[in-house]
Protein backbone atom coordinates (compact mmCIF):
# COMPACT_ATOMS: atom_id res chain seq x y z
CA UNK A 1 0.00 0.00 0.00
CA UNK A 2 3.10 2.38 0.78
CA UNK A 3 4.21 1.90 -2.36
CA UNK A 4 1.43 2.76 -4.30
CA UNK A 5 0.99 5.89 -2.13
CA UNK A 6 4.10 6.79 -3.67
CA UNK A 7 3.10 6.40 -7.18
CA UNK A 8 0.15 9.66 -6.30
CA UNK A 9 2.68 11.72 -4.34
CA UNK A 10 5.07 10.92 -7.56
CA UNK A 11 2.73 12.14 -9.99
CA UNK A 12 0.83 14.68 -7.98
CA UNK A 13 -2.19 12.68 -8.55
CA UNK A 14 -5.51 12.89 -7.28
CA UNK A 15 -5.97 9.96 -4.76
CA UNK A 16 -9.64 9.42 -6.05
CA UNK A 17 -8.64 8.82 -10.01
CA UNK A 18 -8.06 5.04 -10.00
CA UNK A 19 -4.53 3.43 -11.62
CA UNK A 20 -4.75 0.60 -14.02
CA UNK A 21 -3.05 -3.12 -12.42
CA UNK A 22 -0.97 -4.55 -14.83
CA UNK A 23 -0.71 -8.81 -15.09
CA UNK A 24 1.92 -10.36 -16.41
CA UNK A 25 0.15 -13.72 -17.88
CA UNK A 26 -3.92 -14.71 -17.21
CA UNK A 27 -2.83 -16.85 -13.88
CA UNK A 28 -2.12 -13.79 -12.10
CA UNK A 29 -5.87 -12.10 -13.23
CA UNK A 30 -7.31 -13.74 -10.28
CA UNK A 31 -5.23 -11.72 -7.75
CA UNK A 32 -7.22 -8.60 -8.75
CA UNK A 33 -10.50 -9.61 -10.08
CA UNK A 34 -13.27 -11.86 -9.29
CA UNK A 35 -16.70 -12.98 -11.00
CA UNK A 36 -15.36 -12.32 -14.76
CA UNK A 37 -18.37 -12.05 -17.11
CA UNK A 38 -17.75 -13.81 -20.40
CA UNK A 39 -17.76 -11.22 -22.42
CA UNK A 40 -15.21 -10.07 -21.24
CA UNK A 41 -13.14 -13.33 -21.82
CA UNK A 42 -13.86 -12.77 -25.31
CA UNK A 43 -12.17 -9.46 -25.47
CA UNK A 44 -9.06 -10.71 -23.56
CA UNK A 45 -8.61 -13.31 -26.05
CA UNK A 46 -8.61 -10.82 -29.32
CA UNK A 47 -6.80 -8.47 -27.34
CA UNK A 48 -4.81 -8.94 -24.66
CA UNK A 49 -1.81 -8.19 -24.60
CA UNK A 50 -2.18 -5.14 -25.71
CA UNK A 51 -3.31 -1.68 -25.21
CA UNK A 52 -6.94 -2.75 -23.45
CA UNK A 53 -8.13 -1.98 -19.96
CA UNK A 54 -11.39 -3.83 -18.56
CA UNK A 55 -13.27 -2.51 -15.46
CA UNK A 56 -13.71 -5.94 -13.45
CA UNK A 57 -14.93 -6.30 -9.83
CA UNK A 58 -12.10 -6.01 -7.58
CA UNK A 59 -10.89 -8.90 -5.51
CA UNK A 60 -11.05 -7.46 -2.07
CA UNK A 61 -6.63 -8.38 -1.63
CA UNK A 62 -6.47 -5.58 -3.59
CA UNK A 63 -5.55 -2.14 -1.47
CA UNK A 64 -8.65 0.57 -2.22
CA UNK A 65 -6.27 2.86 -3.07
CA UNK A 66 -5.37 1.04 -6.01
CA UNK A 67 -9.13 1.72 -6.96
CA UNK A 68 -9.92 5.17 -5.57
CA UNK A 69 -12.38 3.15 -3.12
CA UNK A 70 -14.27 1.36 -5.53
CA UNK A 71 -15.66 -2.20 -5.47
CA UNK A 72 -13.85 -1.97 -9.44
CA UNK A 73 -10.37 -2.76 -10.70
CA UNK A 74 -9.19 -1.57 -13.80
CA UNK A 75 -6.60 -4.61 -15.26
CA UNK A 76 -4.51 -4.95 -18.42
CA UNK A 77 -2.03 -6.91 -19.77
CA UNK A 78 1.04 -5.20 -21.64
CA UNK A 79 2.35 -6.53 -24.74
CA UNK A 80 5.53 -4.38 -23.95
CA UNK A 81 8.47 -6.97 -23.86
CA UNK A 82 9.94 -5.60 -21.01
CA UNK A 83 6.84 -4.13 -19.14
CA UNK A 84 5.99 -8.25 -18.94
CA UNK A 85 9.34 -8.90 -18.36
CA UNK A 86 9.54 -6.87 -14.84
CA UNK A 87 6.11 -8.05 -14.34
CA UNK A 88 6.70 -11.59 -14.32
CA UNK A 89 10.31 -11.31 -12.71
CA UNK A 90 8.64 -9.59 -9.46
CA UNK A 91 5.87 -12.68 -10.24
CA UNK A 92 3.16 -10.39 -8.71
CA UNK A 93 0.37 -7.71 -10.70
CA UNK A 94 2.31 -4.24 -10.84
CA UNK A 95 -0.21 -1.19 -10.29
CA UNK A 96 1.08 1.64 -12.64
CA UNK A 97 0.18 4.91 -14.94
CA UNK A 98 1.59 6.78 -17.37
CA UNK A 99 5.23 8.41 -16.38
CA UNK A 100 4.39 11.80 -16.21
CA UNK A 101 3.13 14.57 -13.48
CA UNK A 102 -0.62 14.48 -13.36
CA UNK A 103 -2.10 16.53 -15.83
CA UNK A 104 0.64 17.02 -18.10
CA UNK A 105 1.39 15.23 -21.77
CA UNK A 106 1.74 11.52 -21.15
CA UNK A 107 5.06 10.84 -22.17
CA UNK A 108 5.92 8.67 -25.19
CA UNK A 109 10.14 8.36 -24.84
CA UNK A 110 12.50 7.90 -21.92
CA UNK A 111 13.29 11.45 -22.53
CA UNK A 112 9.55 12.83 -21.64
CA UNK A 113 9.71 10.83 -18.41
CA UNK A 114 13.62 12.14 -17.20
CA UNK A 115 11.74 15.69 -17.79
CA UNK A 116 9.02 15.11 -15.64
CA UNK A 117 10.34 12.53 -12.97
CA UNK A 118 13.75 12.63 -13.01
CA UNK A 119 13.96 14.25 -8.97
CA UNK A 120 11.29 12.20 -8.19
CA UNK A 121 11.38 8.39 -8.90
CA UNK A 122 14.42 6.20 -8.16
CA UNK A 123 14.85 4.83 -11.42
CA UNK A 124 13.88 5.49 -15.18
CA UNK A 125 13.87 2.33 -17.41
CA UNK A 126 14.11 3.51 -21.03
CA UNK A 127 12.16 1.00 -23.29
CA UNK A 128 12.08 3.08 -26.24
CA UNK A 129 9.29 4.81 -27.66
CA UNK A 130 6.07 4.14 -27.12
CA UNK A 131 4.44 1.95 -30.49
CA UNK A 132 0.71 3.89 -30.43
CA UNK A 133 1.47 7.06 -28.81
CA UNK A 134 -1.88 7.31 -26.49
CA UNK A 135 -2.67 5.21 -23.87
CA UNK A 136 -4.81 1.90 -23.36
CA UNK A 137 -8.96 2.16 -24.21
CA UNK A 138 -10.89 1.19 -21.40
CA UNK A 139 -13.84 -0.28 -21.20
CA UNK A 140 -16.61 -1.24 -18.30
CA UNK A 141 -17.49 -4.42 -19.45
CA UNK A 142 -19.95 -4.62 -16.07
CA UNK A 143 -22.63 -2.30 -17.56
CA UNK A 144 -25.49 -3.60 -20.27
CA UNK A 145 -24.63 -2.56 -22.78
CA UNK A 146 -20.24 -2.35 -22.12
CA UNK A 147 -19.49 1.82 -21.50
CA UNK A 148 -16.27 3.41 -23.04
CA UNK A 149 -14.71 4.98 -20.29
CA UNK A 150 -11.55 6.16 -22.15
CA UNK A 151 -10.93 5.67 -25.61
CA UNK A 152 -7.39 4.83 -26.42
CA UNK A 153 -5.27 2.87 -28.74
CA UNK A 154 -7.47 -0.13 -30.17
CA UNK A 155 -11.13 2.34 -31.46
CA UNK A 156 -14.41 1.40 -30.25
CA UNK A 157 -15.54 0.22 -33.42
CA UNK A 158 -13.24 -2.76 -33.17
CA UNK A 159 -14.09 -3.70 -29.63
CA UNK A 160 -17.61 -3.79 -30.97
CA UNK A 161 -16.97 -6.39 -33.94
CA UNK A 162 -15.56 -8.78 -31.24
CA UNK A 163 -18.40 -8.49 -28.63
CA UNK A 164 -21.37 -8.33 -31.51
CA UNK A 165 -23.04 -5.85 -29.51
CA UNK A 166 -22.74 -1.48 -29.57
CA UNK A 167 -20.59 -0.21 -27.16
CA UNK A 168 -21.80 3.21 -25.36
CA UNK A 169 -19.61 6.18 -25.96
CA UNK A 170 -20.85 8.99 -23.04
CA UNK A 171 -19.77 12.48 -23.52
CA UNK A 172 -17.01 12.15 -20.96
CA UNK A 173 -15.36 9.80 -23.02
CA UNK A 174 -15.33 11.96 -25.92
CA UNK A 175 -13.42 14.74 -23.86
CA UNK A 176 -16.95 17.24 -24.02
CA UNK A 177 -17.63 16.82 -19.74
CA UNK A 178 -16.17 15.25 -16.87
CA UNK A 179 -17.40 12.02 -15.21
CA UNK A 180 -18.71 12.42 -11.68
CA UNK A 181 -16.71 9.19 -10.50
CA UNK A 182 -13.80 8.18 -12.00
CA UNK A 183 -13.82 4.05 -12.54
CA UNK A 184 -10.69 4.59 -14.61
CA UNK A 185 -7.83 6.88 -15.15
CA UNK A 186 -8.80 10.28 -17.65
CA UNK A 187 -12.31 10.22 -17.00
CA UNK A 188 -11.79 13.42 -14.38
CA UNK A 189 -9.83 16.41 -14.09
CA UNK A 190 -8.01 18.41 -16.63
CA UNK A 191 -5.47 15.68 -18.59
CA UNK A 192 -2.91 15.89 -21.16
CA UNK A 193 -2.25 19.95 -21.10
CA UNK A 194 0.85 21.50 -22.28
CA UNK A 195 2.04 24.31 -20.49
CA UNK A 196 0.98 26.67 -23.43
CA UNK A 197 -2.31 27.58 -23.59
CA UNK A 198 -4.10 25.67 -26.12
CA UNK A 199 -6.91 26.41 -28.59
CA UNK A 200 -8.96 23.36 -30.43
CA UNK A 201 -10.56 23.98 -33.60
CA UNK A 202 -13.09 21.42 -33.48
CA UNK A 203 -14.82 20.16 -36.25
CA UNK A 204 -18.44 20.11 -36.45
CA UNK A 205 -18.36 18.97 -40.42
CA UNK A 206 -16.48 17.34 -42.74
CA UNK A 207 -15.60 20.77 -44.48
CA UNK A 208 -11.73 21.19 -44.35
CA UNK A 209 -11.77 24.54 -45.78
CA UNK A 210 -13.90 25.44 -43.15
CA UNK A 211 -11.80 24.13 -40.69
CA UNK A 212 -8.72 25.87 -42.59
CA UNK A 213 -10.68 29.72 -42.22
CA UNK A 214 -11.58 28.98 -38.51
CA UNK A 215 -7.70 28.12 -38.19
CA UNK A 216 -6.91 31.25 -39.97
CA UNK A 217 -9.27 33.51 -38.40
CA UNK A 218 -8.03 32.67 -34.77
CA UNK A 219 -4.46 33.29 -35.38
CA UNK A 220 -5.53 36.69 -37.05
CA UNK A 221 -7.87 37.16 -33.53
CA UNK A 222 -4.35 36.22 -31.81
CA UNK A 223 -1.87 37.72 -33.61
CA UNK A 224 -1.82 41.45 -32.10
CA UNK A 225 -1.79 39.78 -28.29
CA UNK A 226 1.10 37.63 -28.61
CA UNK A 227 4.94 37.37 -30.51
CA UNK A 228 4.77 33.65 -31.38
CA UNK A 229 1.94 31.50 -32.17
CA UNK A 230 2.09 27.74 -33.14
CA UNK A 231 -0.62 26.12 -35.27
CA UNK A 232 -0.49 22.39 -35.03
CA UNK A 233 -1.88 20.80 -38.83
CA UNK A 234 -2.03 18.02 -40.50
CA UNK A 235 0.37 17.73 -43.78
CA UNK A 236 -2.14 18.77 -45.94
CA UNK A 237 -2.82 21.85 -44.60
CA UNK A 238 0.45 22.87 -42.76
CA UNK A 239 1.70 25.05 -45.75
CA UNK A 240 -1.30 27.40 -45.93
CA UNK A 241 0.00 28.65 -42.29
CA UNK A 242 3.57 28.79 -42.75
CA UNK A 243 3.09 32.30 -44.76
CA UNK A 244 1.72 34.08 -41.37
CA UNK A 245 3.87 35.96 -39.83
CA UNK A 246 4.75 35.35 -36.06
CA UNK A 247 3.13 32.22 -36.57
CA UNK A 248 5.33 28.49 -36.14
CA UNK A 249 3.61 25.64 -37.98
CA UNK A 250 4.17 22.12 -36.42
CA UNK A 251 2.90 19.12 -38.66
CA UNK A 252 1.22 16.19 -36.56
CA UNK A 253 1.14 13.99 -39.74
CA UNK A 254 -1.60 13.32 -42.56
CA UNK A 255 -4.96 13.23 -42.34
CA UNK A 256 -5.89 9.89 -43.72
CA UNK A 257 -3.34 8.13 -41.17
CA UNK A 258 -4.86 8.32 -37.70
CA UNK A 259 -2.61 6.14 -36.31
CA UNK A 260 0.28 8.72 -37.36
CA UNK A 261 -1.36 11.97 -35.71
CA UNK A 262 -1.83 9.69 -32.54
CA UNK A 263 1.49 8.37 -32.35
CA UNK A 264 2.90 11.92 -32.86
CA UNK A 265 0.17 14.10 -30.30
CA UNK A 266 1.69 13.70 -27.00
CA UNK A 267 5.33 14.69 -28.77
CA UNK A 268 3.66 17.30 -30.58
CA UNK A 269 2.10 18.82 -27.45
CA UNK A 270 5.26 18.42 -25.41
CA UNK A 271 6.83 20.29 -28.79
CA UNK A 272 4.57 23.84 -28.00
CA UNK A 273 6.37 24.02 -24.75
CA UNK A 274 9.69 23.22 -25.68
CA UNK A 275 9.31 26.23 -28.51
CA UNK A 276 8.11 28.52 -25.68
CA UNK A 277 5.09 29.32 -27.88
CA UNK A 278 2.76 31.90 -26.38
CA UNK A 279 -0.38 30.13 -27.57
CA UNK A 280 -0.63 27.02 -29.51
CA UNK A 281 -3.96 26.28 -32.38
CA UNK A 282 -4.61 23.13 -33.51
CA UNK A 283 -7.14 21.76 -36.18
CA UNK A 284 -9.05 19.10 -34.88
CA UNK A 285 -10.19 15.61 -36.32
CA UNK A 286 -13.42 13.22 -37.10
CA UNK A 287 -14.24 11.60 -33.78
CA UNK A 288 -14.43 8.53 -35.37
CA UNK A 289 -12.10 5.36 -34.70
CA UNK A 290 -8.65 6.46 -33.89
CA UNK A 291 -10.17 10.21 -34.49
CA UNK A 292 -11.82 9.78 -31.43
CA UNK A 293 -8.98 9.28 -29.35
CA UNK A 294 -7.21 11.82 -30.65
CA UNK A 295 -10.19 14.31 -30.00
CA UNK A 296 -10.95 13.19 -26.33
CA UNK A 297 -7.22 14.38 -25.66
CA UNK A 298 -7.35 17.07 -26.93
CA UNK A 299 -10.75 18.84 -25.68
CA UNK A 300 -9.51 17.66 -22.25
CA UNK A 301 -5.74 19.51 -23.28
CA UNK A 302 -7.39 22.67 -24.58
CA UNK A 303 -8.50 25.54 -22.51
CA UNK A 304 -10.97 27.19 -25.56
CA UNK A 305 -13.07 24.84 -28.21
CA UNK A 306 -13.69 26.71 -31.83
CA UNK A 307 -16.57 24.80 -33.43
CA UNK A 308 -15.67 24.87 -37.17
Amino acid sequence: MNAVKKIFIAKNRPFDNPLIIHIGDLKMLDLVAVDIPEKAFKLIGKFWPGPLTLVLPKNPKVPKIVSGGLNTVAVRMPAHPVALALIREIGEPIAAPSANLAGKPSPTTAEHVIKDLYDRVDAIIDGGETLYGVESTIINILSNPPTLLRPGAYPVEEIERVLGENVVVPNYARGLEEALTALAPGMKYRHYAPETPLILIDPVSRDQRLLVEKTLSAIREYHSTYSKICVVACRETAGLYKHVEKTHVIEIGSRDNMFEIAKNLYKVLRTLDELKCDIGIIEGFEDHGLGLTVMNRLRKASYKRISA
